[in-house]
């Protein structure tokens, strides 16, 4: 599902325009990216949680050369699934 099709998912679930469903969703994008970059959780009950973990600067290897990289530190964010979600797609 891309994000055009969620859109027409939203609109039609929620009976709203899709104009309405694009506004809702990008507000739900713009507010959990603005929790992310503050270090911030952003937990839906049911669904999952989103967060923002520490990646260590590590040595890595060049595949095609075989030769070591070193790779930066950086954060990533990251998303656990929530008990409800989890045990709908099993």
């Amino acid at each position: 599902m891309n994000k055009a099709e969620l859109i027409d998912a939203i609109a039609k679930d929620a009976d709203l325009t899709k104009a309405d469903a694009k506004r809702a969703l990008d507000a739900f994008i713009n507010a959990t990216t603005g929790a992310l970059k503050k270090g911030e959780r952003v937990a839906l009950v049911g669904f999952g949680s989103f967060s923002v973990s520490k990646r260590n600067a590590r040595t890595g290897r060049n595949p095609q050369t075989g030769k070591e990289i070193k790779i930066a530190a950086k954060n990533v964010v990251k998303f656990k699934a929530g008990s409800d979600l989890s045990n709908t797609v099993q």
